[in-house]
């Protein structure tokens, strides 16, 4: 898959697709059958299957204090949209000259003249451009005008499917990993590259690789029994998500000790998938308490990944 940094960057030989819009947070069931769709039309119409999506998302802009967990950060998105098979995925730098683009504009200069949108699918929610003022309305009555199609997402999901990413916020709020993987269609994880950290774990015994997260508000926060995949292999482990507040930590990030693994894992990719709830992060006396806790976290981690 195409990976495009907004819209200058589009050759113009590349004009016309079948366009989708979105957050694609997840990339969960339901927006899986958006995306087939999207591959079956821009098969039938023979030009490119495209994603559009914005970096930061909209309400992290507007309202970073209140916006939504997310599930995956751009690098995760972008890896979960390439595993179904799309030809682009365009990322749109998401600012307020952006935000103050007027609607029909954006339509007229982005849609039809760079892209060359033949067939648009998007949320009848959907709103865009200066205050708001786009909707799918708009969408559909300059679609007409301009000969592209516009159709809403919800004609590509199942009834029976009732799938989102606020129900996945839920499901991993409450530890449910079984029903957030129902929903995503493959467990729920973290993937990041390792970074350096305080070392203060292998002092202890129980040295971590550190994982920013990359994003405002991480879904998930306290200590889990986990599966981490590096390269080929698969190891158990346990991991804090959190500020670290025994440490003074300040940003969210995930800290993860792997069972019987011995080596440098520095700048190495990981994946992290929890499976199963140990406790809330919570801030001890001492670090030797929290050496003691540690201990104990470990070993239950080992029994439940072990049954």
């Amino acid at each position: 898959m195409q990976l495009i940094r907004g819209i200058h960057n589009i050759p113009k030989q590349q004009i016309g697709c079948v366009l989708t819009i979105g957050n694609f947070d997840g990339v969960h069931l339901g927006h899986q059958a958006v995306l087939n769709q999207v591959k079956a039309q821009a098969a039938r119409l023979a030009v490119p299957a495209t994603v559009m999506t914005f970096e930061p998302q909209p309400h992290e802009l507007f309202a970073p204090q209140q916006a939504p967990a997310r599930l995956t950060n751009l690098r995760e998105k972008h890896l979960a949209l390439r595993r179904y098979g799309l030809d682009r995925h365009i990322i749109i730098e998401f600012n307020r000259n952006i935000a103050s683009y007027p609607a029909r504009a954006f339509v007229e200069q982005v849609l039809v003249a760079q892209l060359g949108v033949k067939y648009l699918v998007v949320g009848d929610d959907f709103r865009f451009g200066r205050d708001r003022a786009g909707d799918f309305q708009l969408l559909q009555q300059m679609g007409a005008l301009h000969g592209f199609t516009v159709v809403d997402t919800q004609s590509y999901r199942q009834q029976q499917q009732r799938v989102s990413s606020t129900a996945i916020r839920a499901a991993l709020s409450n530890a449910d990993f079984a029903l957030a993987e129902a929903m995503l269609g493959r467990p729920y994880s973290f993937q990041g590259r390792v970074i350096h950290g305080q070392k203060k774990g292998r002092t202890i015994g129980f040295p971590t690789a550190n994982i920013a997260l990359k994003r405002l508000q991480s879904p998930l926060q306290g200590v889990f029994a986990v599966h981490v995949r590096h390269a080929d292999a698969l190891y158990h482990g346990v991991a804090n998500i959190g500020r670290r507040p025994t440490l003074n930590g300040e940003l969210v990030q995930l800290e993860v000790h792997i069972f019987n693994f011995t080596g440098d894992l520095y700048a190495e990719q990981l994946e992290v998938t929890p499976r199963a709830f140990i406790r809330a992060e919570q801030k001890f006396a001492d670090f030797n308490a929290l050496q003691r806790q540690i201990i104990a976290d470990a070993e239950l981690a080992q029994s439940l990944l072990s049954r």
